[in-house]
C-alpha cells in the first residue's frame, strides 16, 4: 500500500475509461452489510454508462499508483430514475435543484485514512461549480436491527454523514430492488434520503 493516494475528479465522457474499475468496486464493496449485494460485472458496466452520458456528472476516483481503491460517484437528480425522483417530487422539491450523491466505494484497507471525506468534498465542490443545486443528496437501504447477516461490530455511518452535514429525511424514501447475496432473487428495499443544502435556499 503506498503513502501516495491520488483523487481524480472525472466527469461525463472522461469517466468511460475507468468503467470497468469502477464495476469492480461495486461489485466488492457493496456485497457486505448493509447492501449485500450480489452483482455482475455486466450489470455494473450498464449502470455506470448513466455516468458518461450525463455531462454533469462526476466520479472522484482515489488512486494507489494506478490502481482505482475507491470511487465516489455523482449527477443531477434529474438524470436519475422516476424511483429516486418521486419522493422529493411528492415533497414540494425540484429534482433539477438537487445534486444525487450516488455512492462511495472504498477498499477496507485504505479506510480511515481521509479519502471518505475526500469523496463528499469532491462531489459537493462539484455541484456547486455546476452553480444550479440548492442540495446535495443521497441515499442508504434501511436494514432489520436483526437481519440475520448483520456483523456483530456493525456500525452504521450516520455520525460521520452528520459531521459532514448531512441531516436524514425519513420522509424521503424509495425503494429499489436488488439481488441480496443469500437470496435466489432480487428484492426491493427501503431506501432513504440525506439532505445537505449548498447555499441558503428555500424550496
Amino acid at each position: 500500500m503506498s503513502e501516495a493516494i491520488t483523487v481524480k475528479i472525472l466527469s461525463g465522457p472522461e469517466i468511460g475509461k475507468y468503467i470497468p474499475d469502477l464495476a469492480r468496486l461495486r461489485i466488492e464493496v457493496f456485497r457486505d452489510f448493509p447492501y449485500l449485494y450480489d452483482g455482475t460485472a455486466e450489470y455494473e458496466e450498464r449502470y455506470l454508462q448513466t455516468y458518461v452520458e450525463s455531462p454533469e456528472s462526476v466520479v472522484v476516483l482515489a488512486l494507489d499508483g494506478e490502481r482505482a481503491i475507491g470511487a465516489s460517484t455523482g449527477l443531477p437528480m434529474e438524470h436519475e430514475t422516476p424511483e429516486f425522483k418521486r419522493p422529493f417530487l411528492e415533497h414540494g422539491y425540484d429534482p433539477a435543484r438537487i445534486f444525487y450523491c450516488a455512492e462511495s466505494v472504498l477498499l477496507k484497507e485504505y479506510r480511515g485514512r481521509g479519502i471518505y471525506k475526500r469523496f463528499f468534498e469532491g462531489r459537493e465542490g462539484h455541484a456547486r461549480r455546476l452553480g444550479r443545486f440548492d442540495y446535495c443528496s443521497f441515499c442508504c437501504v434501511q436494514r432489520p436491527d436483526d437481519h440475520p447477516l448483520r456483523p456483530a461490530d456493525y456500525e452504521p455511518l450516520d455520525a460521520i454523514w452528520t459531521r459532514f452535514g448531512y441531516v436524514k429525511h425519513p420522509e424521503l424514501v424509495t425503494t429499489y430492488a436488488w439481488k441480496d447475496v443469500d437470496q435466489a432473487d432480487e428484492t426491493e428495499k427501503p431506501m432513504v434520503f440525506w439532505l445537505k443544502p449548498l447555499k441558503d435556499s428555500t424550496r
